[in-house]
């Protein structure tokens, strides 16, 4: 595993685009500061300041494109799960992929392809954790209700530390999950859901969608129930 530390970028995902071609596969891309940071749906991440994770995979699993690849997000939000629980956290997943502490988001996650005409070139896979942050900071960010691990344990964070764990926890069972797909996290994915069979609004894009979040299919989708009728979304967020 290569790493690439920088000390301030626009984003780190925009960083690991524009040195695709450079960059090994399994490398990491990570960053002290990011001022244009994204997530999904070209939502902005805030940057809290320094002590945070701002972090790309950049993966070249293949030379094509397998539908696998878009349940990268979910199998991070399970890892990530894995690494908060050390701190003694319950943390829950959102569908697709937000990770929440007590209700309140912690962590961004956004993949991205990287296509040259038709011929697939990797993807990169950008996460955010607020690691250390204020009860003011935190409290800026109007539109939504975030947390910092920090404010959950009490104690600061070396941000060194969780990286270093949370790359082994993602690359231990990467290259199985590359093989067997969501199905292998669906058990773990399905314990941590915060979603199911509650009444839940998904917005795709500018339409959205009310119904009760009845499952998740083996492929990571979300099975909604609307008067008796059942609908999959394959992508969205739950608002």
């Amino acid at each position: 595993m290569e790493t690439i530390s920088l000390k301030k970028v626009k984003s780190t995902n925009l960083y690991a685009k524009e040195h695709l071609a450079e960059l090994s596969d399994k490398s990491v891309v990570h960053a002290v500061r990011q001022d244009e940071g994204r997530g999904r749906l070209q939502r902005k991440w805030v940057d809290l300041g320094e002590g945070n994770l701002f972090m790309s995979f950049v993966l070249k699993p293949s030379d094509s494109f397998d539908e696998i690849y878009s349940n990268l997000t979910q199998y991070l939000s399970v890892k990530l799960c894995k690494i908060l629980e050390t701190y003694g956290l319950e943390p829950q997943i959102k569908w697709p992929n937000d990770v929440l502490i007590h209700g309140k988001k912690i962590a961004g996650i956004l993949s991205e392809t990287v296509m040259q005409g038709a011929n697939f070139k990797g993807l990169v896979l950008g996460i955010g954790v607020n690691l250390n942050a204020t009860e003011d900071s935190v409290k800026e960010i109007i539109d939504k209700d975030v947390t910092a691990l920090n404010l959950e344990i009490g104690n600061a964070v070396d941000s060194e530390s969780f990286r270093t764990a949370l790359c082994e926890e993602f690359f231990k069972d990467y290259d199985e999950f590359l093989e067997k797909g969501f199905e292998f996290i669906k058990s773990d994915y399905i314990n941590k859901a915060c979603f199911l069979d509650k009444e839940v609004c998904v917005k795709v894009f500018d339409k959205e969608r009310k119904g009760v979040a009845k499952s998740v299919t083996d492929k990571g989708e979300l099975v909604l129930s609307e008067n008796n009728e059942d609908f999959v979304l394959t992508i969205g967020d739950i608002l």
